[in-house]
């Protein structure tokens, strides 16, 4: 019982810790913070004002931000709409997995003929079918889709 007394444990098992004692040496000296005007933040160097009456800017910092990697196309068609589909691949003894079965994109160069030029595209089988039916124009303006950006 003695030895319980001196290591601190309580009655339940549980051990218990002294609380630490901190020294002044920590903290700051009034007079220091007065002269400097801040307070030498202990993270990273950062320096802190003492004073806690700073305004904030009335409009946000704008920067020229480009991002090093370039967006990545997605795998959806932008005439028809279609994108990936999820579905279960099954194995011999019936074991599903999901897996993504992708539309069947291509890269295709089109005759424009309002534009007397060529259109590459990325788009998807069905939709060079459906524009082999019904025309580039017809199909474009029904997606949406400004051919004179491109």
């Amino acid at each position: 019982m003695a030895a319980s007394a001196t290591l601190g444990t309580s009655t339940c098992g549980r051990v218990c810790f002294p609380k630490r004692q901190f020294s002044s040496s920590l903290k700051p000296n009034s007079a220091t913070v007065s002269e400097l005007g801040f307070v030498a933040s202990h993270l990273s160097g950062l320096k802190i004002p003492n004073d806690l009456s700073f305004q904030p800017l009335k409009q946000p910092i704008s920067t020229n931000f480009a991002p090093f990697l370039q967006p990545v196309a997605r795998r959806v068609c932008p005439f028809t709409g279609k994108k990936a589909n999820k579905a279960n691949k099954i194995s011999h003894s019936a074991h599903k997995t999901k897996k993504l079965q992708f539309v069947n994109l291509q890269y295709k160069k089109i005759w424009w003929e309002a534009g007397k030029r060529y259109v590459k595209l990325r788009l998807s089988t069905k939709a060079l079918k459906t524009i082999e039916k019904n025309g580039l124009d017809a199909v474009a303006k029904k997606a949406g889709i400004d051919l004179r950006k491109e």
